[in-house]
């Protein structure tokens, strides 16, 4: 698939950039932060040859989709919105909704927001979390993305934008990185290492493994974010607690075929914070991928594809 030449549809009030490759019942490939729909060069073919019409949006405040100013329209059920304009554009029914990091969220509220149009849906490396109904009566034990402070730096405008468009390639050549510290390793470690503010993220690259793209690949997130900068991507962090406000009261089962494959070393999520999703996603299925950290499609792809496409094929039925 070409990433340089996107099609352009009109959708819930913005001009939203998405790439399409195969033909057979659609599967969208959504990427997280700060990402680009680039993260699944290494699945679209593999999909598509497979029998599937794949669709890779570069979501809301992504490349050259729509970035608006307002926080508020970052909200997942807007996000959602956003991708169902998509689907009714292209003339499509229902699709499997998939994500990685945070396109993992609209992926699972699909389920919520929109069920008619979700065939099948899940996620890499992001968990489905009930998280408003925790928060909203009191709970404290809430499974949440670490480490922490990264999650706060982000809330302030201005202030993680500075510091990642700062040297975009150190940004990328910092974060774009395989497994380094494993869970084990990372959970021994002092406090400070473990809940580490976000400048450390992308200044101290020997908490993540080696590169996992070639000096072509960098160049391409580079030129991206060099026009686009991070804002509408650091957004969707902003507006959370709309999210959290949205959805106190909702029912979070959803009974459709679902899928999570997780990375055995991605510390950025707690040991349990899948424990719940079986009591919440009837047709849940889930792998682990082995040696490997966050950013597990570009890391190791055969294995990620292999488990895709055998649940496609038996999902999309």
């Amino acid at each position: 698939m070409n990433f340089t030449a996107p099609n352009v549809v009109e959708t819930n009030g913005i001009t939203m950039e998405y790439f399409e490759h195969g033909v057979g019942p659609a599967v969208l490939l959504l990427h997280g932060f700060p990402e680009h729909p680039f993260s699944w060069r290494k699945q679209v073919d593999p999909i598509a040859r497979a029998g599937f019409r794949v669709i890779v949006p570069s979501q809301r405040g992504y490349a050259g989709t729509d970035a608006p100013s307002d926080v508020a329209s970052y909200s997942v059920k807007n996000l959602i919105a956003d991708l169902t304009g998509l689907l009714d554009a292209l003339g499509i029914d229902r699709a499997a909704w998939l994500g990685h990091d945070w396109g993992s969220v609209p992926a699972w509220y699909s389920g919520v927001y929109a069920p008619e149009r979700v065939a099948a849906l899940g996620s890499l490396c992001t968990p489905y979390l009930p998280w408003p109904r925790t928060r909203a009566a009191g709970g404290s034990d809430t499974p949440s993305p670490r480490p922490k402070q990264y999650i706060r730096a982000i809330q302030e405008p201005g202030v993680a934008e500075a510091l990642l468009e700062r040297d975009i390639e150190h940004t990328f050549r910092s974060l774009l990185r395989g497994r380094g510290y494993t869970m084990d390793e990372f959970e021994s470690a002092p406090s400070a290492v473990r809940d580490i503010p976000l400048g450390v993220l992308v200044g101290e690259p020997q908490l993540l493994g080696a590169p996992i793209v070639s000096e072509e690949e960098l160049r391409f997130y580079i030129d991206v974010y060099k026009r686009s900068g991070f804002t509408g991507g650091l957004n969707w962090y902003r507006a959370h607690r709309s999210n959290v406000e949205d959805a106190c009261d909702l029912d979070y089962r959803i009974d459709r075929p679902a899928l999570l494959i997780t990375a055995a070393d991605d510390w950025f999520w707690d040991r349990g914070s899948t424990a719940g999703m079986p009591q919440l996603l009837a047709q849940l299925e889930a792998h682990i991928v082995l040696d490997a950290a966050h950013w597990v499609q570009q890391e190791k792809p055969d294995e990620v594809n292999t488990i895709l496409v055998s649940w496609l094929q038996r999902a999309m039925v």
